[in-house]
């Protein structure tokens, strides 16, 4: 997977489902002690003396709180991060109470999907396909979910935060619901409203770092 950004990223834990979406589960122990190391189009995840690879290109990540921290314990619970690897398996990665909501490891892997997976979706949009993260469809003329749609130089921004994903539509908020945080490819999401939300101009140019 090219150059190595990462090297040996240790202090996780991790669970690993065959095929499972995520969702709840029971929290990592320690004989779950993982090693992740990042690369330019992927990482790799060593647990129980097996590599999972993951690539940016084809995986699906989320995020999720865990469970908070015991009373008196100092802390946050962390969070849980969840890919799937190249051969579907899903990996549940939880960050400890030290590392908070959004450890600086988890912001590249979202920076390295949005890199892959944004040019590909921005170019489905152009030619006329529909996409869904969920609940929530997009085309090249507008996004909703259930009773809510938009065309796009009316959507402002989207909002993500612990149990909540909102839609500023004109300047009122629309909130999904609590479907919204178990949305995959989140970030991804949040990039083609970022990209798309902006009126006129040329939304659907592939570069990803911003420039049209």
């Amino acid at each position: 997977m090219t150059a190595l950004i990462g090297r040996g990223i240790r202090g996780l834990l991790t669970l690993v489902h065959p095929g499972r979406p995520a969702g709840p589960t029971r929290a990592a122990n320690a004989r779950d002690a993982a090693r992740l190391d990042l690369y330019e189009n992927g990482l790799t995840v060593a647990v129980k003396h097996r590599i999972h690879v993951v690539r940016y290109d084809t995986t699906s990540i989320s995020m999720a709180q865990t469970e908070p921290a015991h009373p008196g314990g100092g802390g946050r619970g962390g969070a849980t991060c969840a890919l799937t690897d190249v051969d579907g398996r899903r990996v549940m990665l939880r960050a400890g109470p030290e590392h908070g909501d959004a450890p600086a490891w988890w912001s590249q892997i979202e920076q390295g999907v949005i890199r892959a997976q944004l040019p590909r979706a921005l170019a489905a949009l152009a030619e006329g396909e529909r996409l869904a993260f969920g609940a929530v469809r997009l085309t090249r003329e507008e996004i909703g979910w259930g009773d809510v749609r938009a065309e796009w130089p009316r959507v402002r921004r989207l909002r993500t935060g612990p149990g909540a994903v909102g839609l500023d539509i004109d300047g009122t908020w629309h909130e999904l619901g609590p479907e919204g945080p178990g949305i995959t490819n989140l970030p991804v999401l949040r990039a083609l409203v970022e990209r798309l939300g902006q009126g006129p101009g040329e939304r659907f140019h592939h570069d990803v770092n911003g420039s049209t």
